[in-house]
């Protein structure tokens, strides 16, 4: 199992062990895609240098 899929299990886990109900679903599903963007970066599948570089910096 790689990073990308623990990522996504441990952020829906989290995210169903937070609240119940229709929150809860949406809750999962937020936390899920954070579990989601931290494993593709630690496989290094998602740069996000891009992301957070300045607008003034290398232009």
């Amino acid at each position: 199992m790689n990073a990308t899929q623990t990522g996504v299990i441990a952020g829906l886990i989290l995210g169903l062990a937070a609240t119940q109900g229709f929150i809860a679903f949406v809750v999962t599903l937020a936390i899920g895609f954070v579990g989601l963007v931290v494993g593709r970066v630690v496989d290094g599948e998602l740069d996000l240098s891009d992301v957070f570089a300045g607008k003034g910096k290398d232009r």
